[in-house]
């Protein structure tokens, strides 16, 4: 390799680095109505912008089976994400879902399942295995690719959003209450924004019921 091609290839890295240092980031902070952060909510962002257009998604997510649970607990993905669903106990899952934007069953199984799930329905799914009733977990699909899940600092992030009107749209599975679409305005001047949903706190990681099925 050539100096020169080395000195490019250095410049071209060190404008990737600064151009990923320099990436605007809007945060998004869910609390619950305790004022404590709040993971596992959705935050959804539809431009109103009606030259901007989305076609769905091809990309692919993974919903694990370990220590008896799902993991995640939530997943938010676009309309056309197939998800795979690996088995990594030592016992048999057999996962479902009867929720109307995603009817399927994987019947009982180890290791991985021949192919993914196709999510081709907007709405939401929520999961369950037919062995091990406490088993939960939810899956968001989204016609719009900005859709995010908070951490466990009630935090979802999002980068290089143009600013203008969106449609807001924030979910929980535990929400007291349906929580409307509102429209809300990105500007250089609100990236960090909060807000609060009522929620009926329970665990989302039962302890394992030892016995048929363990």
């Amino acid at each position: 390799m050539t100096l020169s091609i080395i000195f490019t290839t250095l410049c071209l890295l060190c404008s990737v680095a600064a151009w990923n240092a320099t990436a605007e980031v809007w945060q998004f902070t869910i609390m619950d109505q305790h004022g404590e952060p709040l993971d596992d909510a959705v935050v959804e962002l539809v431009s109103l912008d009606t030259t901007q257009s989305h076609t769905g998604s091809t990309q692919q997510a993974t919903i694990k089976q370990q220590s008896l649970n799902f993991v995640p607990f939530v997943s938010a993905v676009q309309v056309g994400t197939l998800i795979d669903f690996p088995n990594f106990d030592r016992t048999r899952h057999h996962v479902y879902s009867f929720s109307a934007a995603k009817v399927f069953e994987i019947q009982l199984y180890h290791d991985r399942p021949e192919e993914p799930i196709e999510f081709d329905t907007a709405g939401i799914v929520a999961l369950g295995c037919n062995i091990h009733d406490y088993m939960e977990a939810y899956v968001y699909v989204s016609e719009s690719p900005l859709v995010a899940v908070t951490d466990e600092q009630g935090q979802a992030h999002f980068t290089h959003l143009p600013a203008g009107d969106y449609q807001l749209t924030i979910w929980h599975p535990f929400q007291q209450h349906s929580l409307p679409p509102k429209q809300f305005r990105l500007t250089e001047h609100n990236k960090a924004s909060s807000f609060r949903v009522d929620v009926t706190h329970r665990p989302k990681q039962p302890t394992p019921q030892r016995g048929f099925g363990s």
